[in-house]
């Protein structure tokens, strides 16, 4: 029996699955991802890292800087929910899927029809004035110019987790929840090397985990079913 034929009845006979995701679920919707040979991080913008510059610090001494690299590197429009996207919400439909927790910020999941979604690093999809706390959407900040601001006259803010800051608590006690009482935990296009995120999986108390990625993890020896693939691979068996 090959690995994907494991993993689709290890799907079949279970209606309790959670999957948690990372950046390779959106680079097939051609969002690239951080860390990869042409990911985000590899280059210099303008002199500076894209970590410095979507640091929470950095947001505060230049929003100007900030907002420009954001348009042009982090949000992306025109993207489609890709064959993992659609058929993650066709398991929840069925009621095989209990929850995705996602480390991505653009609201693919929900998308694709996905209506339990933890998202650990916020979504581009929610933006809130800082003043009045009012909320715009991902399209109003894309067409805004130089530094976003609300009716009120209030920066604008996007509800994404910035280095220096941290995880929302309760969507870390949806995670841990959600992990802990899986039946079978699907973990797909992630490095595990972004923490405290990654160590959620740690939370796992069964003996069917399946971990789908291209490239190896710290977590591959403790993957019941290892499959070294694109995602969609896997999931285009499903829809």
């Amino acid at each position: 029996m090959s690995n994907i034929d494991e993993f689709l009845n290890l799907v079949k006979d279970s209606d309790n699955i959670v999957f948690f995701g990372g950046a390779g679920v959106s680079t097939e919707s051609g969002i690239p991802d951080f860390r990869g040979a042409d990911g985000l991080y590899m280059s210099k913008y303008n002199g500076l890292s894209p970590e410095e510059i979507i640091s929470h610090s950095f947001y505060l001494r230049h929003p100007d800087v900030f907002y420009e690299f954001y348009r042009e590197k982090m949000l992306f429009p025109k993207a489609k929910p890709s064959t993992t996207h659609l058929a993650l919400a066709k398991l929840e439909k069925m009621g095989k899927l209990k929850g995705v927790i996602t480390q991505n910020i653009d609201g693919l999941h929900q998308m694709a029809g996905s209506k339990n979604v933890v998202e650990l690093h916020g979504s581009v999809h929610r933006n809130y004035c800082t003043k009045c706390h009012k909320f715009y959407d991902m399209e109003y900040i894309f067409k805004s110019k130089d530094i976003p601001k609300c009716s009120c006259g209030g920066v604008i803010k996007p509800d994404v987790v910035l280095y220096e800051e941290s995880l929302n608590e309760d969507d870390i006690y949806k995670a841990v929840d959600l992990i802990r009482n899986a039946d079978v935990l699907i973990i797909g296009g992630t490095s595990l090397g972004v923490y405290p995120a990654a160590g959620f999986v740690n939370e796992y108390r069964g003996n069917k985990m399946v971990l789908i990625n291209k490239s190896k993890t710290p977590y591959d020896s403790k993957a019941d079913l290892l499959i070294n693939d694109a995602l969609g691979e896997a999931f285009k068996h499903l829809l």
